[in-house]
């Protein structure tokens, strides 16, 4: 048996441990750690520090530095998350619905943990206390396997919450951590069918086009964003200049920024000047096809890439359509299903817009930058699915659960 296998074998064990936990249990063992992240905060501070040490030696530009730098101000963030987690509804053990059939047999259907959660990521620290809460919360035992980028700050986390649940003595096998950041172990984990349930990556396009093609376990696609903002010719330049600003430069290192502005005609001679003299102040690059280059003297003609690009950075492409339709049809070509808006004061266009548009999330008149589970009201997220089967968005509680038949019978046989 491999360490990896030992580890699936270890935490299949802890989830049946966990199934045993009623809710009152569970939400005592989360506060207790969100006690521990804010009381251990100095010396997580320490350890993201070597992280950040690490991406300075590696040339790791200071946009991508934002995902993985922690503050005071994002550990309590952190411990809160593991809070509100605790207080929502627990979703185990809910019968959905129960009927009885031709037979007399009283069936129902139970929600139930799906067993062993693995979760491949980058980067981000506050994605192992998110992920660990969630599934702790849910039953389901978790496997984390953070990048070598933040390897130094995920694995204290984790001790911090295995020390935890090991002090009030429960099995600490039900978060854990693999200290191996090859990319042979990664692989190795896509493969552990025997132990994992299911496998949730998080991080660039090119770790989730990795582990789908790789693969064994069965697999949740998360993340990538290349996003829209389309702003409709019934649109508010003020709205409309706020919200793309906001969507592109508050955190432009995240998924849920955005990646392409699509402008009507009609709109785009007056609009886009003083949308350029914001962005430009900003420190936004802009990339624009020939017609809005007319409009943009600072941009530089984009490319056919810059459409399907995820830039995680100040770069913002721009396109001048014909039509709302030219619109959809641009987003649902070169879009990744996370998260589009409109900006429009037409009723009807919104509704075109939210009919048609292929994605998880779709915006009028608000900034992409909402996708989020906390923000949803799902306490943390342990992704953004980008798929439509099992969970598609944010993915909360509910999200990490399955479902099995309960039936009832009193002595009834099939003929």
């Amino acid at each position: 048996m491999t360490d990896l296998q030992r580890l699936g074998q270890q935490a299949k064990e802890a989830a049946s441990q966990l199934g045993l936990l009623d809710t009152k249990q569970k939400n005592q063992f989360l506060e207790q750690m969100a006690v521990a992240i804010e009381n251990n905060s100095e010396e997580i501070l320490q350890a993201n520090q070597m992280d950040l040490n690490q991406a300075d030696e590696n040339g790791i530009e200071e946009v991508m530095k934002d995902r993985l730098r922690l503050t005071e101000a994002r550990i309590k963030e952190m411990a809160d998350g593991i809070r509100h987690v605790a207080q929502l509804d627990d979703p185990i053990g809910t019968i959905e619905h129960m009927w009885k059939n031709e037979n007399g047999l009283t069936i129902g259907q139970k929600t139930v943990p799906i067993g062993v959660v693995g979760i491949i990521y980058e980067s981000r620290p506050n994605v192992t206390t998110d992920a660990a809460s969630l599934c702790f919360k849910s039953g389901n035992a978790v496997i984390l396997r953070g990048g070598k980028e933040s390897f130094y700050s995920n694995q204290l986390l984790v001790s911090i919450l295995q020390d935890t649940l090991e002090k009030n003595q429960f099995s600490s096998q039900a978060i854990q951590f693999i200290d191996d950041t090859t990319h042979e172990t990664a692989d190795e984990l896509m493969q552990l069918t025997d132990f994992l349930d299911v496998l949730i990556p998080r991080g660039g396009a090119d770790l989730i086009k990795h582990v789908k093609k790789n693969a064994k376990v069965p697999v949740i696609e998360t993340g990538t964003g290349n996003n829209h903002i389309y702003i409709d010719k019934d649109g508010q330049l003020n709205m409309a200049t706020d919200i793309l600003t906001n969507a592109k430069v508050q955190r432009p290192s995240v998924c849920n920024a955005c990646e392409t502005l699509l402008i009507h005609k009609e709109v785009a001679a007056f609009f886009l000047p003083a949308i350029e003299e914001k962005l430009i102040d900003l420190g936004v690059e802009l990339r624009a096809d020939e017609w809005a280059s007319e409009y943009l003297p600072s941009a530089t003609l984009a490319t056919e890439e810059d459409w399907s690009t995820e830039f995680l950075d100040y770069t913002l492409a721009i396109k001048v359509v014909d039509s709302i339709d030219d619109a959809i049809a641009h987003i649902n070509h070169y879009n990744t299903k996370h998260s589009e808006a409109i900006i429009t004061d037409n009723y009807f266009a919104a509704q075109k817009f939210l009919n048609e548009v292929d994605a998880a999330a779709v915006y009028v008149n608000a900034s992409t930058r909402f996708t989020d589970g906390f923000v949803f009201g799902f306490g943390a997220e342990i992704g953004i699915s980008t798929q439509k089967l099992h969970a598609r968005g944010p993915m909360g509680l509910k999200a990490l659960t399955s479902t099995k038949y309960i039936i009832y019978g009193d002595g009834q046989i099939r003929e």
